[in-house]
């Protein structure tokens, strides 16, 4: 957002001196006979509905089972017992909820059946934690929604959730955690990278939670993404291409393969892209936007024993982006006037790119000590890099380089007694900074040039206690701490609680929830000191030491399935303190954090999925209608001591709502939509040329149509924005200026699987 005007020469110097999820989840039941009483000695199978994962064990004397060490996801368990009718029910295992399901078993007929004692549960009935889970072949078909820097896998699902100046943004901010197989991926930089971590086609599953986190997610408020890597278990020796090419010279490449035994699953995939279309433009015209990238990632999975398992994550990508400029030199932007640029951002002379890398391990033991009591141990490595560069031609030529590197780990022991669920865990990690600013001043300022480093360092670790109560089959209670301590550029405590309730209506099935929590994010590792900071106060401009965020969230909600649909619908409040954002830097992808005194952001959200429709169509929607606003003094960064009027945020729009759905078609084809609408984001200068406080509205349509020949073979052919509708969404300038949306796009995706 636009806080602090800074001088475009001093502007362009600045940015560089600037618990979570367990890794498996479990599943619990009770078996019983037409007499309620426990059925002993019945084989219990649990399988995956989308791989060949599976285990099986046999119930105890009170007719209990428990699987743990049970990978995110949808499942199948069946129960089969000597004298009774064999029986199913379907399980979503997920990271906040603890299912347990309960099997009624008939007397045997003498004809073989097998009962459906109970549906799928379409959400969990013991979490406060509002959860979206979109699987593999979501992510495959939905328009655009599996290419390797696309983001639509969460924004065509998730409410609250759009790409505005190129960042992803959720319930109003852009501080959102990832974790890949339950093991966090620490990242405390703020809206400093373009490119997403992970290719989406190397995704499983993706569990989405938005609030009402237990202490055992970490402290990123607006949204923790949970990534289940694909594992091999759902390939026998087979492998995959995936091409496709289409217009702005666009492709996006991927070669995989996997394969699995009873003990061992092995996945690996490279993946190659290119685009002259690569982020967002300051004007409709696409200029100096070209992108390419190229990839690795592998899964292992091998189970020593039946109490230990072993699980190694590694991913490594590099991406390069050209700055996209503003060509038109007398419009807004440019302001062109006797030879000078006086416009509002001018980037007519721009021709700066940036290039990033990002490499991580995670390794987890996963140890079972009996089935009521689990232990994992995740020591996880992650390195990330932005380096930023100026065109040679450029007025100032800047060079910023930023290497980040994390190591650390995380520790989570859960137990299960009677009417509880434990979990306590300690998380941490040592963080390094290599940071380079240099200058060159070409613009006859007189300026000298220079060149700084910094090597700024820190730590944080967080111990974090969750125990749930359930005293009745229909009421879970849960309450959590997570106490954590960051030393950096300053030092830090913080100690914060978590509450929970879901209240499951019997016979209805209905589900209430609601919650309440603080949370504490940690700052960058940002300071200013040298050269920089002597020419910032010759500029009247000061550095704030950075603080951490301090949020305090309440949220409620309700799900209530009916017949395979599922509605979800929930209310929440966040007010925050230290609030994180960003100034951008001169016309270009540099940013210095900041941090506003107070922050609001509150909504409401809804989501709706049905079942498969006469088993050919699904849709799906989601709808936010949300208010994001800060104000106070800049008590964090680069500041000139003003104060900022209490307002709405630059990424703040009131109505967001996506609809989608797939179709089987004849003839093993498929099509595949999803329509978005915006109400208009934030309009930085009413009156040029938008009149009001909101930019323009905004809808645009996806279309994917598709057709499988053979097992082998597949074609899709995908069209992004069909209508060509074009808008600003943005001038509050960041990546380069004001921001389109995206024009039409439209290409060809090839698949073709075959074993080795």
């Amino acid at each position: 957002m636009r806080l602090v005007r800074i001088p475009l020469v001093l502007s362009l110097l600045l940015w560089a001196f600037t618990g979570f999820a367990a890794t498996v989840g479990s599943v619990r039941g009770v078996i019983h006979d037409p007499q309620h009483r426990p059925v002993q000695n019945a084989m219990v199978m649990i399988k995956a509905k989308s791989s060949d994962w599976s285990a099986t064990i046999n119930s105890d004397n009170n007719g209990e089972f428990a699987f743990n060490a049970v990978p995110l996801g949808e499942y199948v368990v069946t129960v089969a017992a000597v004298g009774f009718e064999q029986a199913q029910q379907g399980v979503a295992v997920l990271s906040s909820a603890r299912p347990v399901l309960h099997f009624a078993l008939n007397v045997g007929a003498t004809k073989e059946t097998i009962s459906v004692s109970g549906a799928p549960e379409a959400a969990p009935t013991d979490s406060s934690t509002p959860t979206t889970v979109v699987d593999r072949l979501e992510i495959a078909r939905t328009p655009g929604a599996d290419r390797t820097n696309s983001l639509a896998m969460i924004t065509d699902f998730v409410p609250g959730t759009y790409i505005t100046h190129d960042q992803l943004h959720m319930r109003g901010g852009h501080q959102t955690s990832w974790l890949v197989d339950g093991v966090p991926v620490p990242n405390t930089n703020i809206a400093s990278n373009l490119g997403p971590q992970f290719d989406p086609k190397d995704i499983d599953y993706l569990e989405v939670s938005r609030g009402g986190y237990g202490a055992e997610f970490g402290d990123r408020t607006y949204g923790v993404f949970n990534v289940v890597p694909r594992s091999g278990f759902e390939r026998n020796r087979e492998a995959e291409l995936v091409l496709s090419t289409g217009n702005f010279y666009q492709t996006n490449d991927q070669f995989s393969l996997g394969s699995h035994t009873e003990r061992f699953a092995y996945y690996a995939s490279v993946n190659g892209n290119r685009s002259n279309l690569g982020i967002q433009t300051p004007v409709p015209q696409v200029v100096h936007d070209a992108a390419n990238g190229y990839g690795g990632f592998s899964t292992l999975i091998f189970n020593l024993d039946p109490s230990n398992q072993l699980r190694l994550v590694t991913s490594a990508r590099r991406d390069y982006y050209q700055i996209p400029y503003d060509p038109v030199p007398n419009d807004i932007g440019n302001g062109l006037v006797n030879g000078q640029l006086t416009g509002e951002y001018p980037s007519l002379n721009l021709r700066d790119h940036e290039h990033e890398t990002d490499a991580l391990v995670n390794f987890s033991w996963v140890h079972t000590f009996n089935s009521r009591m689990l232990l994992t141990v995740s020591p996880f490595y992650h390195y990330n890099r932005a380096n930023y560069d100026s065109g040679l031609a450029d007025p100032i030529v800047a060079t910023q380089h930023r290497a980040s590197t994390y190591g650390g780990g995380q520790v989570s022991f859960s137990a299960h007694e009677n009417k509880n669920d434990l979990q306590v865990g300690l998380y941490g990690f040592y963080q390094r900074n290599d940071e380079t600013l240099g200058a060159l001043f070409n613009n006859g300022s007189g300026n000298p040039s220079f060149a700084d480093s910094q090597h700024p360092a820190g730590s944080l670790a967080a111990l974090f206690v969750d125990d749930k109560l359930k005293p009745t089959s229909w009421l879970t209670l849960s309450a959590g701490l997570r106490p954590t301590y960051f030393s950096g550029g300053v030092t830090e405590n913080s100690i914060s609680p978590r509450f929970g309730i879901a209240l499951n209506v019997p016979r209805l099935n209905w589900t209430f929830r609601a919650s309440y929590g603080h949370y504490y994010q940690a700052p960058p590792l940002v300071t200013a000191s040298g050269p920089l900071l002597q020419f910032a106060n010759r500029n009247n401009l000061a550095f704030i030491a950075l603080h951490g965020e301090r949020d305090e969230e309440e949220e409620f909600g309700v799900n209530i399935p009916w017949r395979g649909w599922a509605l979800d619908a929930g209310m929440f409040r966040t007010n925050a303190s230290n609030f994180f954002d960003h100034n951008n830097i001169g016309e270009s992808n540099l940013f210095f954090p900041l941090t506003i005194q107070n922050a609001l952001v509150r909504g409401w959200e809804l989501t709706l999925r049905s079942p498969r429709i006469t088993h050919r169509g699904q849709i799906h929607l989601a709808y936010s209608n949300q208010v994001a606003w800060a104000g106070g003094f800049i008590n964090g960064g680069l500041t000139n001591f003003s104060y900022l009027p209490w307002g709405p945020l630059d990424h703040d729009q009131r109505n967001t709502l996506n609809v989608g759905g797939d179709l089987t078609l004849p003839g093993r084809a498929y099509a595949s939509t999803n329509v978005y609408y915006g109400s208009g984001f934030t309009n930085a200068f009413p009156g040029q040329p938008y009149p009001g406080n909101n930019l323009p509205q905004h809808t645009t349509f996806d279309l994917t149509l598709g057709k499988d020949f053979g097992e082998r073979f597949s074609a899709s052919v995908i069209a992004m924005n069909v209508a060509n509708r074009r808008v600003e969404l943005d001038n509050s300038v960041t990546f380069g200026g004001f921001h389109w949306n995206s024009p039409r796009e439209v290409y060809v995706e090839l698949r073709y699987r075959f074993h080795y």
